[in-house]
């Protein structure tokens, strides 16, 4: 068998969300901010594999989804982000757009091309402190993920040509 055409959606993950907490102590009563930033989301990253020659070898997903980042913790931690989601296509894929635009010409072997980046972590409320206001209530939340149908088709080299009138 042979495929030549494939539609896939491709989901970055969301970004985590920066946390609200505060610095206490036995004998530090008023210590002051200290929330985490998130974790950044996956990004979803089409690589030409070239041990594949077709789409089939890609298998039945039609769904391809990153993780999410990890909220920011107390004591200024930085939440764990994502790794990235790998799509491994055949060589010679072109990735089109729902309205036919052509995004990516994956030709060469190893060769890269992000689909969907992942959201940005959200920010602590250690960084909202200033001198006005050293008690800041609230946090920034994370950056939504990246949604994107495309259309994924093969560019066919032909192994054999025929010259001459048919018979």
């Amino acid at each position: 068998m042979f495929l030549d055409e494939k539609s896939i959606e491709v989901r970055s993950g969301k970004g985590g969300d920066g946390i609200c907490s505060f610095h206490r102590e036995k004998f530090v009563p008023l210590g002051g901010p200290d929330g985490g930033d998130g974790g950044r989301g996956g990004h979803v990253i089409l690589r030409v594999n070239e041990q594949y020659s077709t789409l089939l070898d890609m298998g039945n997903a039609r769904l391809y989804k990153a993780g999410n980042g990890e909220a920011g913790g107390a004591k200024r931690c930085t939440g764990a982000s994502a790794d990235d989601l790998y799509v491994d296509v055949p060589r010679g894929t072109i990735v089109k757009d729902e309205q036919g635009r052509i995004l990516a010409d994956l030709t060469e072997i190893g060769q890269k091309w992000i689909a969907a980046k992942g959201g940005r972590g959200g920010k602590g409320n250690r960084h909202y402190a200033t001198a006005t206001m050293q008690v800041p209530k609230y946090a920034q939340p994370g950056k939504p993920s990246k949604e994107l149908e495309v259309i994924l088709e093969l560019k066919v080299i032909a192994d054999v040509g025929l010259i001459g009138y048919p018979s």
